[in-house]
């Protein structure tokens, strides 16, 4: 164990902070054993906020209709090669109703930047889930849009909002998305939400094309500033058909790591065990639970569409249904002292 790197974990799960200097420090040389120290303390400080329980979200992939380009996804604008599909609202409705039955108490709206989906039609969807399910939690994961559209959806019922800032670093930023996007946005968004009273998530993604450990420390020190409510953070993996078929696939023993040490950074936070890191290594998400992570969001969308939401190769989940899922997550959770709760499962206030 690197003595440095001890102190750092150490530090960071006391005072839930490190410097710019420090977070390159500990990127660039933690060990196996460092990774394992830190997912020991990591664990303990989730457990204090939430026990033993891992909260279960069902994600609904409405539709894979995107305006955006993005180089490193598999549903961007220029992917000639997938059959775009829309779910229709009473489709949604199904697939919510289907999981509500199995213990399922937050259901994730997840999809492209589709322009058919306007506050009006994705607001009457959120609206309709909530007065079905008034006990359940709606998040919607649906990219950028304005104040207002927001502010619309939030007031249809729309609890939670995903939307990964992917990186920090403008020049990182500038090439992962076409030009017309821009970071400066991305964050205003993420500040809108949050004022708006969202619960909000942000995250990134791990070993993505051109990230180095300093573009890393700076995400750490937004994500400890902005104080996010959940922070989605899984490898990146290549897709096929984008401009980065070629590029390696991110390490899923560096986003273990790094879920330790966002759990220790924000003790309280909700952490997903996500989709990429349960593709990049088969038992990912149990190792996830074990490094920190409360949350499991497995796929609740109808089978037939499942393949055509590839947003990078080789998904995984893309054939078990919702009750296959929970029966694979509970049994890689034996032994591990922890259980699926079918809780909302809403952030522990710190």
């Amino acid at each position: 164990m690197n003595n440095d790197v001890k102190n750092l974990i150490n530090t960071l799960a006391k005072d839930h902070s490190l410097s710019f200097e420090q977070w390159v420090h500990i990127i660039k040389n933690y060990s196996d054993s460092d990774r394992e120290y830190a997912a020991v303390k990591a664990r303990s400080a989730a457990e204090k906020y939430y026990g033993n329980k891992i909260y279960f979200r069902g994600i609904v992939e409405f539709t894979n209709i995107c305006k955006n380009n993005c180089l490193y996804c598999g549903i961007r604008r220029d992917n000639i090669g997938i059959e775009r599909y829309r779910l229709s609202k009473e489709q949604i409705l199904d697939c919510c109703k289907s999981a509500y039955s199995l213990g399922f108490r937050t259901f994730v709206l997840q999809g492209g930047e589709d322009s058919y989906f306007t506050d009006k039609v994705l607001g009457d969807i959120v609206y309709n889930i909530k007065s079905l399910f008034p006990d359940c939690a709606v998040t919607l994961s649906v990219g950028e849009r304005s104040y207002d559209s927001y502010k619309a959806l939030y007031d249809a019922g729309a609890d939670r909002y995903l939307l990964r800032h992917e990186t920090i670093t403008p020049e990182h930023y500038a090439k992962l998305h076409p030009p017309f996007m821009s970071l400066e946005n991305r964050i205003k968004c993420l500040y809108n939400l949050r004022e708006i009273g969202y619960a909000v998530g942000c995250g990134m993604m791990i070993g993505s094309p051109f990230q180095t450990a300093e573009d890393l420390a700076r995400d750490m020190l937004f994500i400890s500033d902005f104080k996010p409510d959940m922070i989605g953070t899984g490898p990146f993996i290549p897709h096929s058909a984008t401009p980065f078929r070629d590029f390696k696939q991110g390490s899923a023993t560096l986003t273990l790591f790094i879920l330790s040490l966002c759990r220790l950074a924000m003790p309280s936070v909700l952490l997903p065990a996500t989709t990429a890191l349960g593709t990049a290594k088969s038992d990912g998400r149990r190792l996830g639970i074990l490094a920190g992570a409360n949350v499991i969001m497995p796929n609740i969308s109808p089978l037939a569409v499942r393949k055509d939401y590839m947003l990078y190769d080789n998904k995984a989940g893309t054939e078990n249904t919702p009750l296959s899922e929970l029966e694979l997550i509970a049994a890689q959770l034996e032994n591990t002292g922890y259980f699926l709760s079918s809780e909302r499962g809403d952030k522990s206030n710190d």
